[in-house]
């Protein structure tokens, strides 16, 4: 088999499968952790280090949000079992990067392993991350560009892959920004990390405290993130208040 169709071939196995990637890094997360500090030796650094990199992470997913707000349907979507695109994306945020959602998970990532506080960790989750997209991101223009062709071609010479360095490049959307659209979409996401944040504090003070605390701030934090899933779980499922037409 050719590299470029075992490329191909991996790529989509990893794209079938990419929403586990969280489970891969676990044993990675718990080898940072067994050696886990305060900053400076001091609670309240630490805790204010970990807001830092929290808001790493939500600009990681504000990324998404935009992308998927301003998509038409049938695009920017979480299928798994297949590559899907009734349209090709080339306005927007989609005119400075090709791959928006990947960028806003590696934002996502790359917060949750800076709030371990180790810096080799987090360089090992940036080349893991990379790595595993790499073979994706490679698999999805093999997609785009058998069904667009010269399109894709013409958007893609002028387009970096994944980080948004040319801004002069930006057209805008097509489609405006539907904020029901991006909250319908990735509302799991929010509270996905709000959770992982959650639960890595109290890991942290167990590693090192010896016991359980359980941090007002933290817990405040979660509360408002599972209290934001659970109204927009019942919009979602029992009302069409966050359905917006052709979206």
């Amino acid at each position: 088999m050719a590299l470029r169709e075992e490329f191909e071939r991996v790529g989509n196995w990893l794209f079938r499968w990419r929403s586990y990637l969280p489970l891969i890094l676990i044993g990675l997360f718990l080898l940072a952790l067994r050696h886990f500090y305060y900053l400076s030796g001091n609670y309240i650094v630490s805790r204010s280090w970990e807001i830092m990199c929290l808001f790493i992470s939500l600009s990681g997913l504000a990324v998404r949000m935009y992308a998927v707000g301003c998509a038409p349907r049938g695009t920017s979507g979480r299928n798994v079992t297949e590559q899907r695109a009734y349209s090709l994306n080339t306005t927007g945020i989609y005119s400075l990067i090709r791959h928006p959602l990947y960028f806003g998970n590696f934002l996502i990532w790359i917060g949750v392993a800076l709030s371990i506080g180790s810096l080799w960790f987090a360089i090992v989750i940036g080349l893991v991350f990379w790595f595993y997209y790499e073979k994706i991101m490679f698999a999805e223009e093999e997609f785009l560009r058998g069904k667009f062709g010269d399109g894709f071609q013409k958007w893609a010479g002028e387009t970096p892959v994944f980080l948004p360095l040319r801004l002069k490049l930006w057209r805008p959307p097509e489609l405006p920004f539907e904020f029901r659209n991006a909250l319908r979409r990735e509302y799991s996401g929010f509270f996905g990390i709000i959770s992982v944040f959650s639960l890595l504090r109290l890991i942290k003070d167990i590693m090192v405290e010896r016991k359980l605390i359980i941090d007002p701030i933290w817990l405040s934090i979660f509360l408002f993130g599972l209290a934001v899933y659970v109204a927009l779980q019942f919009l979602k499922k029992k009302t069409h208040l966050l359905d917006v037409e052709g979206r």
